[in-house]
């Protein structure tokens, strides 16, 4: 199981579908295939190890990260390929939430006479794909919050000016951070500023862009930002023309779009795991709709030295409006730190 956890690793850009690996081995125990998911359209990891399997299989062991399919997607149902092969037993990492299969395609299996064993490194095998779980399991993205911020905790000066708070090397771990995500978002007042291209900027890296996505609330959007060059989505209450890209209309929360409903729409498109980089109006409205569920900080070797922009917009009134975090990691990277944290749930 653990190899089959390695294999899964291999692609880590399979959303909308998850990260699976899989290691077959004939009778005696001896490996004879192995194979990883590589995205929706591609064979399923199951499919890939048994063809490099062929007849060996036949009286052996699947190994899974996750529970083979029932249904019929882009390819057939993995479970109904692993009783044609004729595997004496399959392994199962972790039972997969997902309403079309939780617990279906095991059954099957076992209706076919194909011994089951499950519960075999769970908690590794979730923690291959945390987006995935987590969208199965309450319908919304896994949505990452990013700052960087000034020891004295400003994300701006007041004047909005915040290049760089932090070093070379702490912006290019923020890259990385993208690299692992869907989709990017943003405020549009963040791109009327900033004019970003929330794009994958390290050297060699061959994989997916992230999908941009701009928070627009009723002022016009410019018509000549670099983000159209990057197919956004568009999160608007009303429809609106765009010189690229696709308008999701939402309902409105004031007079910006409700944080639910958007997470569950770009959830929808395949987004499940959505990096927010603000600013501070548009992350104090997730924060308080409890759709943010970890974070990343950086904060910079540098002293504002005054009131400047929070992280958060709004004020802090009370002890009794803080929310608990964990701690994951605290890190140096390069002259600055970065702390990474797990927002508690209510």
């Amino acid at each position: 199981m653990q190899r089959a956890i390695e294999l899964a690793r291999e692609w880590p850009h399979t959303h909308p579908n998850p990260r699976v690996g899989t290691v077959v081995t004939d009778s005696s125990g001896a490996v004879v295939g192995e194979g990883w998911h590589r995205g929706p359209g591609t064979d399923h990891a199951e499919a890939m190890a048994l063809a490099a399997a062929g007849d060996a299989a036949r009286g052996g062991t699947a190994y899974v990260t996750l529970e083979p399919c029932t249904h019929h997607g882009r390819t057939p149902p993995c479970s109904d390929a692993l009783v044609e092969a004729g595997l004496a037993t399959v392994v199962v990492a972790v039972i997969d939430p997902d309403p079309r299969v939780a617990g279906s395609g095991i059954a099957h299996l076992r209706d076919a006479g194909v011994e089951v064993v499950t519960g075999v490194r769970e908690d590794d095998a979730r923690a291959l794909d945390p987006a995935y779980f987590h969208h199965r399991e309450t319908g919304l993205p896994l949505v990452t919050v990013k700052w960087a911020m000034t020891l004295d905790g400003s994300v701006a000066a007041v004047d909005g000016s915040s290049r760089w708070i932090t070093g070379e090397e702490a912006r290019a771990d923020a890259h990385r951070l993208r690299a692992k995500v869907d989709g990017v978002v943003i405020a549009a007042g963040t791109l009327r500023e900033d004019d970003p291209r929330l794009d994958v900027r390290i050297e060699g890296y061959e994989g997916p862009q992230p999908r941009p996505v701009i928070i627009a609330g009723k002022t016009p959007l410019p018509s000549r930002a670099r983000i159209w060059r990057g197919d956004p989505f568009v999160v608007s209450t009303f429809n609106r023309d765009v010189p690229s890209g696709e308008v999701i209309v939402v309902e409105a929360f004031g007079e910006h779009p409700e944080p639910v409903t958007t997470c569950r729409a770009l959830a929808d498109r395949g987004l499940l795991h959505l990096l927010l980089e603000g600013g501070p109006t548009l992350t104090r409205a997730w924060w308080g709709a409890n759709v943010i569920t970890d974070g990343v900080v950086y904060i910079g070797a540098r002293v504002g030295g005054g009131t400047g922009r929070s992280p958060l917009a709004g004020v802090f009134a009370s002890m009794s409006d803080v929310t608990d975090v964990e701690f994951i990691t605290t890190a140096g990277v390069g002259d600055d730190a970065v702390i990474t944290f797990r927002k508690q749930r209510s």
